[in-house]
């Protein structure tokens, strides 16, 4: 494809996308994907890194092949299905190039019957397309010469990256490797130097772009449960969508449950939902049909649901860095959005540790129909200490080179004898300015008699 044409596209990808300007990553990534290099690639959720490798893959795509010529993974269904949404509007550029999805939870016979007919761009989760490559033998992954692990961290996690190797280990050493995620951790390493060619690295902190503007707010649940408390403050903010975010599945449930009680309409997004309605929540979040979506961490890693402002977190999740991707699902490009953490006792050291991170939390709670602001958390008054204390403390801490009999006697005698005098110091001063007031008045009396 010539220069000109592939920048043409690009434009018009952009534009259909809603970009006015490429992202830090997309700069960074795009002429490296066109360049046919390996990419490790490590952004923050919402820098626009799976646009970074969709444009240059659409660019490369050839509609005259009829075969598989790049491969897309994430490690869940959620995760695939938004890839793909984001794929599908891009191909209405393209609408020669066939793009599919391969998740679970859909009949198998079905999906094997319609790939007589090969896809040019597949997207799906590691399980199902390694069993639809190496075990029905029905999708033609070696033709590719492209492969994405997306959130590979994740993928890790999860405990999917058995199935990525097995499904590029059949695939031609040729294969370009384009590897993205949010943080590289050790046990990544070993995977990316077998199937990585000198790789580079492409790593974006921030991007001013879409860099959050997040005010944090902390909230104390006293005496009563996370979800109650949750209760307490939903009356006094208005939100457009407010993702709420619990530590396990089963206080998910329990959350939804009793805001439903309660008459608050929401959407569950976590794993104990079974595939249809998973669909279902993720149709109802896009449509956003409701103002609020109680979800564990897998919404909080990698899924763009747009438009949130507010954010509540239910306590501290035991791996912190999922507390900052869970704030920073508001307040992005540009906008500002607040997330409220509601704690106990038992959060004190990840909130310590977020402050050292720097992260400014106001301290509120809600009094009657009102939010009211209270001391810094962790604020303890200081007292100043008199001259008296201060000569009593250097009596109290002084180390005589010999400690001789009577020794306390003798230190409580100074200390009496310390007080006395100071005692008798202040009666003095007292005298002394009660005397001028006298003098001062009696002089004002003579003035006005003369």
């Amino acid at each position: 494809m010539k220069l000109e044409d592939s920048m043409k596209n690009l434009k018009a990808m952009m534009d259909v996308n809603g970009f006015v300007q490429l992202t830090d990553i997309q700069s960074a990534v795009i002429p490296l994907v066109n360049k046919s290099r390996d990419v490790i690639a490590t952004s923050k959720t919402g820098t626009g890194k799976t646009h970074a490798y969709l444009f240059p893959i659409f660019n490369r795509l050839n509609p005259e092949y009829p075969s598989v010529q790049a491969v897309i993974t994430a490690p869940t269904r959620e995760l695939a299905t938004q890839i793909y949404q984001f794929a599908t509007k891009i191909n209405e550029l393209f609408p020669d190039i066939r793009v599919e999805l391969f998740t679970g939870g859909k009949d198998r016979a079905r999906v094997v019957a319609k790939l007589h007919t090969q896809p040019h761009l597949v997207i799906g989760t590691p399980g199902r397309l390694k069993d639809l490559f190496l075990d029905q033998g029905a999708l033609r992954l070696d033709t590719s010469n492209i492969f994405v692990v997306d959130e590979a961290d994740m993928t890790l996690e999860y405990g999917f990256l058995d199935d990525i190797d097995m499904i590029v280990s059949r695939m031609g050493k040729k294969v370009q490797m384009l590897v993205f995620s949010a943080t590289i951790p050790q046990a990544l390493r070993p995977f990316l130097r077998k199937y990585l060619v000198r790789p580079q690295t492409v790593a974006i902190e921030s991007d001013e772009v879409f860099k959050p503007r997040v005010h944090h707010v902390l909230i104390g649940a006293k005496h009563l449960d996370y979800s109650e408390m949750l209760l307490k403050i939903i009356p006094h903010f208005q939100p457009y969508i407010c993702l709420i975010f619990a530590n396990t599945r089963i206080e998910a449930a329990q959350t939804a449950q009793l805001l439903r009680q309660n008459d608050i309409s929401v959407v569950e997004l976590h794993g104990d939902l079974t595939p249809r309605q998973r669909r279902q929540a993720m149709t109802q979040i896009e449509s956003k049909e409701y103002r609020y979506i109680v979800a564990t961490d897998i919404a909080s890693r990698g899924l763009d649901i747009s438009e949130v402002t507010h954010v509540v977190s239910l306590g501290f999740p035991k791996e912190l860095d999922f507390f900052v991707h869970r704030s920073g699902r508001t307040g992005r490009a540009g906008k500002e959005g607040t997330c409220f953490t509601i704690y106990k006792d038992s959060d004190n050291a990840a909130i310590r540790h977020f402050q050292k991170q720097g992260i400014s939390f106001k301290h509120m709670s809600v009094r009657g129909s009102k939010w009211t602001e209270l001391k810094p958390y962790g604020f303890k008054h200081s007292f100043k200490r008199s001259e008296t204390e201060i000569a009593i403390a250097k009596i109290v801490k002084r180390k005589d080179i010999k400690v001789k009999p009577g020794y306390k006697k003798k230190m409580s005698a100074e200390i009496e004898a310390l007080k006395r005098k100071k005692k008798r110091e202040f009666i003095q001063s007292e005298i002394k300015k009660q005397k001028k007031e006298r003098a001062k008045a009696k002089s004002l009396a003579e003035k006005e008699t003369s």
